[in-house]
């Protein structure tokens, strides 16, 4: 494993769309396990996209003190509800906003052994499903942001 730089607001790539993964490989696996290094190395990381580390591929890497969710290719398949939150970004330092987001969001996606996993989060959780898969688009929070702190 190994910890990757991670790239900040203003640098391009974080405004490009990822490209799909065909196959789950030893590479993909690699660059996962790099990510969540990354983000467990980080201060205040509980979500990284590949895009974050300069890679344009959909991967996420996730852990909201639950254990850590490795995620290939995730697209959101239902969103309930609503809930107001504050929100910041490892690629946006120090910057908080608040902004409105489901309170409830289902995921598909491919696990780290190519196998699809269909998981449900609310709250927190749902909240950082939401901005690392707007990641993998091109699309930071700061767009949708209603005040800063």
């Amino acid at each position: 494993m190994a910890l990757r730089q991670i790239r900040l607001v203003g640098d391009e790539i974080l405004r490009k769309k990822s490209k799909e993964v065909k196959v789950v490989d030893d590479k993909i696996k690699q660059i996962l396990d790099d990510m969540a290094e990354t983000m467990y190395n980080t201060e205040n990381g509980g979500g990284l996209a590949a895009p974050q580390i300069g890679i344009l591929k959909r991967l996420v890497v996730i852990d909201m003190g639950e254990g850590l969710i490795k995620l290939v290719n995730p697209k959101i398949i239902q969103k309930e509800g609503s809930q107001k939150v504050l929100e910041g970004c490892l690629s946006i330092p120090n910057k908080i906003g608040k902004l409105t987001r489901p309170a409830k969001v289902t995921i598909q996606a491919l696990n780290e052994n190519g196998e699809e996993i269909i998981l449900t989060g609310t709250g927190e959780l749902a909240k950082c499903f939401c901005h690392e898969i707007e990641h993998l688009d091109g699309i930071l929070f700061t767009d949708f942001v209603t005040e800063y702190l």
